[in-house]
Parts: structure tokens; C-alpha cells; sequence
């Protein structure tokens, strides 16, 4: 006599068989239909006119396919469903892990349970188009990474360790001083090409910045423009030329400048004749003077140095994030001309990613100093 105790898969179908049989009011046949628990157990006495009976009361056997899919459903519900081996499982691997762009079980389980169909994330088309991040226009990059390479030693052997030592040395106000000073020269250059650009608006509040630091901050040292709600602008004539419609321009690495594009080269010889400091006749004082800006101007990049020290390529790093501000500033400029109340100030201001100013180098070839 075999085992009443079967595995699971064989005792779950006859246990769903019996509950959609109570549910539809009736037991299971007494005249006709032997047991299924024992196979050799002897049939049943038929009752004459009982058949009759129960084929007028009886409703009509529901359909296979309708069983097997309510036994499915109710496995999966219980967590009960295992498919037999070698039963390839919808969004499954061999390995039980969910597949690489197939939906999950969860998945269909909720689909089978609410008549949805498997939501397909790569089909919807309701979804935005995946973003194109936009390449940087370097055709000269050999040339530009030996520069790049240049400018490194540079930084680390001299830069870097006279930053080092100033920052440790000079007190924080005082340094934070020598920052307002510089920062406060490069406002009429910033004024006048603010004043190229089409933003009166901008030119003003330069120029105000300006007077107002220059005379009741002293010099520049101190901030009150700031306090006074003044915002705080940076524009030189590379921009200019952008926003008057060179907007694509191949990407330079200048030797101890740094990151620049072609056409910024050209803004860096419009800039430079209106450099404050150029205008200085002792050449002791403006070396001084431009020295002390690049010291500051490389301590002010400290924030910078973790995320390019842990680059794959430190290069393609800078320069794709400095190509893309730029090209931000510029055409920020140029859709919302005199009225810029919408763009970041860490993406207009030059704080985010100072770069080297053209007066801060004693020499720039084709200019001679005054």
C-alpha cells in the first residue's frame, strides 16, 4: 500500500482541488469518482437515482486551466511554489539571482496577483531620454597633458609647499584679508565686461562692490559690500567673447595658468592691460603683490586637492569639470542676459574653481608691464 505522505507538490494540487470544491458548495463525487489517497481501495456502492440527483444539484466541474492557475497563485502565496528542476523561473538566474534587465519574482507575483502586466522600466514611454553628457573638444590633448604634467611639478614641488607654509604660518583673518584684497582688484575688469556682456544691471554692482571695499573696507581688506547685500560677480573678456558668440572653442592647458580654452587666451590679452596691478611702477611691489596672489590663489584650492588626488585620470577630471562651468557661465549669460538671480553662485563666482588671473604672472608674452 503506498504512502499517503507524499512530497509537497502532490499533496498541495488535491488540497486546492478540495478547497474550490467547498467553495462551490459540493463534496467530492460518492458515485462515480474513486479515491484518490488509496489507489487500491475498492470503488464505492452506487445508490440507484442518486446520480441523477447530485448531475440536477451539482454545478458544473470548473475548468483545468482555471485550477491549476488558482493553485499557482495560491503557492506562491503561501511561499510554497517550488518549480521542478531544470523549470526555467521568469527574471531568475540558475543561481536564483534575479536577471539583469528581466523582471523579478516579486514582480510577476505582483502581477499575477492584481491582472497588471510586468511593468518593462526600458519600454515605458513616459520616461525622459538618458542624459548625454556633453564631451569636452580636445583635439590637442597630447600636447595638453605634457603641460598638464608641467604644471603638476610645478605645484607639487613649489606651489603646494609655499601654500602649505602660509596657511600654517598666517593667521585665518589675516589670510582671509589678503583674499578680500585681491579679490576686490579684479571687480572693474569685472564691471567692464559685465558691461560688454549686456548687464548694466551687473556692472553697477560691481563697480558699487568696488567702491564701497575700497573705501570702507580699506583697501579691500575687509567685506561690508557683502553685508550690505552687494552680490559678488566674476567676468573677464574670454567670457565676453562667448557670450558675443564663440561659444565653441578647443580646450588649452597653458603652462603655469592652467586649465583655459582657446579663446580664453584671447580674453587673457583683452584682460590683462586693465590689471590693477600691472599699473604699479615699482616692479618690487608688484612682483610681491603677485606672488602673494598665487600663494593665496593655491590655498584656496586645499578643497580640491582630496578629489584629484583620488581620480582615475587627475587630467580628465579638471578639465571636463572646468570646460563645463564654463560653458555653464556662458551660456547662462547668454539666455538670461541681465538677469542671472537664477543661476548658483558656486558656478558663477570663481571661488568654485579659481583659476590662475592674468595679472598674477609678472610676464605674459606680447605685454610688457608699464
Amino acid at each position: 500500500m503506498s504512502n499517503p505522505l507524499r512530497s509537497s507538490r502532490q499533496i498541495l494540487p488535491l488540497l486546492a482541488a478540495a478547497l474550490l470544491a467547498a467553495c462551490a458548495g459540493t463534496g467530492a463525487p460518492r458515485d462515480r469518482v474513486p479515491s484518490p489517497v488509496a489507489a487500491g481501495a475498492p470503488a464505492p456502492i452506487e445508490v440507484p437515482g442518486a446520480a441523477q440527483a447530485d448531475a440536477a444539484e451539482r454545478p458544473a466541474a470548473p475548468d483545468a486551466a482555471a485550477v491549476v492557475e488558482a493553485f499557482d497563485d495560491a503557492a506562491r502565496i503561501a511561499g510554497d511554489a517550488t518549480p521542478a528542476e531544470g523549470t526555467p523561473v521568469a527574471g531568475v538566474t540558475g543561481d536564483g539571482m534575479p536577471a539583469t534587465g528581466a523582471p523579478t519574482q516579486a514582480e510577476l507575483d505582483y502581477a499575477a496577483l492584481y491582472g497588471e502586466p510586468v511593468y518593462d522600466p526600458v519600454a515605458d514611454p513616459t520616461l525622459p531620454a538618458a542624459a548625454q553628457m556633453p564631451r569636452s573638444y580636445d583635439p590637442w590633448e597630447p600636447f595638453n597633458r605634457k603641460v598638464f604634467a608641467f604644471n603638476s611639478a610645478v605645484d607639487r614641488g613649489v606651489a603646494k609647499p609655499l601654500a602649505k607654509a602660509y596657511a600654517k604660518i598666517v593667521p585665518r583673518p589675516v589670510r582671509l584679508g589678503v583674499s578680500n584684497f585681491f579679490s576686490n582688484l579684479g571687480q572693474p575688469v569685472t564691471a567692464l565686461n559685465a558691461l560688454l556682456q549686456g548687464r548694466p544691471k551687473d556692472a553697477g554692482q560691481s563697480l558699487g562692490r568696488f567702491v564701497v571695499n575700497s573705501t570702507l573696507g580699506i583697501g579691500g581688506i575687509f567685506d561690508p559690500a557683502t553685508d550690505a547685500e552687494i552680490p559678488h560677480r566674476d567676468a573677464d573678456f574670454g567670457q565676453t567673447l562667448g557670450v558675443w558668440g564663440w561659444r565653441n572653442s578647443r580646450y588649452v592647458e597653458l603652462p603655469l595658468f592652467g586649465p583655459r580654452t582657446l579663446r580664453d587666451g584671447f580674453g587673457m590679452v583683452g584682460d590683462a592691460p586693465l590689471s590693477p596691478l600691472r599699473q604699479l611702477d615699482d616692479d618690487t611691489w608688484r612682483y610681491g603683490l603677485q606672488g602673494l596672489q598665487l600663494v593665496d590663489l593655491r590655498t584656496r584650492l586645499f578643497v580640491v586637492d582630496s578629489m584629484r588626488e583620488g581620480a582615475t585620470d587627475e587630467y580628465a577630471l579638471i578639465r571636463d569639470a572646468w570646460m563645463q562651468r564654463r560653458a555653464y557661465q556662458i551660456e547662462s549669460v547668454r539666455r538670461h542676459r541681465g538677469d542671472e538671480d537664477d543661476l548658483p553662485d558656486y558656478l558663477y563666482e570663481d571661488d568654485a574653481m579659481p583659476t590662475v588671473p592674468v595679472d598674477a604672472i609678472p610676464v605674459v608674452p606680447g605685454i610688457s608691464n608699464p
